[in-house]
């Protein structure tokens, strides 16, 4: 509870002028040196110590801070958190593309980065496969604890975000200063909520909520992923009660409607129509959403709530025909071997976590 001082409106105010300074300038120096873009594009870990001394210091001092563990990670969080996942991944996923994504449209400010990649509104199945890798990589068992392949994810994720952060600020001419910095720490920290708190209340709606000491597992678990992702962990709630009264501050501040988030939830729900062929799923997708979001954040995002299902149903539906994974029995290695199959099938290709390239001049 001792967080609970800092989540005031000037404490957030300056956390939206503020970056992350290692991921910056590291993109800095990339922007300036593109030949590193292509190798590190084609990495598949972080280089190991014996070839480590001959990256630019640059790079040695990025990629140094991944081979850091922090001191206050709780491993028995972190294995409660990875025990969870793999039992309830493709749940997960689905409260991901179900609440935790349009939710964050309903946010004005942060919105309008989202709507300034093409990706976003124009490749949206692939972009929103992208973010499923990046949980997969996340969760991946043994991750934080000695098996660390997730850490080259988290270190391209941090590098996309300071990526979007620099051609916004250098080429948009369109970004107003009211918004903050470009996926500044208040967006950040607000996105981790996004992907943890409030799948843990997805949970809730549809049955399945783990407890109190599971949810607060998965909250330290996120706790973890922002720590390699640049996030200032000193705002990261340790308790429930911050999550929610951090989560709840962040919504007074930031719902709103914009043509922005407008633009995305279109997007979004005409991806779900296309590529979601369930018949029980059919033309539910807005009334599903409505219903994880809430009558406020669906009202911004003028999302009409449609007859309103049991929660067992529902847990059925979003567990079955997300990723199609019928059977009984779930695992990590089966949740995520359906997905490659899926996205190879619909795509015509895997989807990979790249650096955006820059032609050299």
């Amino acid at each position: 509870m001792k967080k609970l001082k800092l989540y005031q409106d000037s404490v957030l105010d300056a956390l939206r002028g503020q970056g992350d300074p290692l991921g910056d300038s590291t993109a800095r120096f990339l922007f300036d040196h593109p030949d590193w873009i292509e190798r590190i594009n084609e990495w598949n870990m972080i280089p190991d110590q014996d070839v480590f001394h001959i990256l630019p210091l640059n790079l040695q001092d990025y990629f140094s801070a991944f081979k850091k563990s922090p001191s206050w990670l709780q491993p028995k969080q972190v294995r409660m958190a990875q025990v969870f996942f793999e039992k309830e991944g493709n749940l997960y996923l689905s409260l991901l593309g179900f609440y935790a994504l349009p939710y964050c449209y309903a946010f004005a400010d942060g919105a309008q980065v989202l709507v300034r990649s093409k990706r976003i509104t124009e490749e949206i199945g692939m972009r929103l496969s992208e973010t499923a890798l990046f949980l997969l990589d996340s969760f991946r068992p043994g991750t934080f604890l000695g098996q660390n392949e997730a850490l080259f994810t988290l270190s391209k994720v941090r590098l996309i975000h300071a990526f979007s952060r620099l051609f916004i600020l250098k080429y948009a001419k369109d970004w107003e200063l009211a918004w903050g910095q470009p996926i500044n720490q208040e967006d950040m920290i607000g996105t981790n909520l996004a992907f943890s708190l409030l799948v843990m209340r997805g949970m809730e709606k549809v049955g399945r909520y783990p407890g109190k000491e599971m949810a607060e597992a998965v909250m330290h678990y996120w706790k973890v992923i922002g720590y390699y992702l640049g996030i200032d962990i000193t705002y990261w709630p340790d308790t429930a009660k911050e999550a929610f009264e951090l989560e709840k501050i962040i919504r007074r501040r930031h719902l709103k409607t914009s043509e922005a988030g407008l633009i995305l939830i279109q997007a979004l729900l005409g991806y779900y129509k296309s590529a979601v062929k369930d018949p029980v799923l059919a033309n539910r997708e807005a009334s599903l959403m409505a219903y994880f979001i809430g009558k406020e954040a669906a009202a911004v995002l003028q999302l009409k709530a449609g007859q309103e299902l049991p929660k067992e149903v529902l847990g059925l539906l979003l567990n079955l025909s997300f990723f199609r994974q019928y059977g009984l029995g779930s695992s990590y290695e089966k949740t995520r071997r359906i997905f490659f199959e899926q996205t190879q099938m619909q795509f015509g290709r895997i989807p990979q976590l790249l650096l955006p390239a820059r032609k050299r001049t």
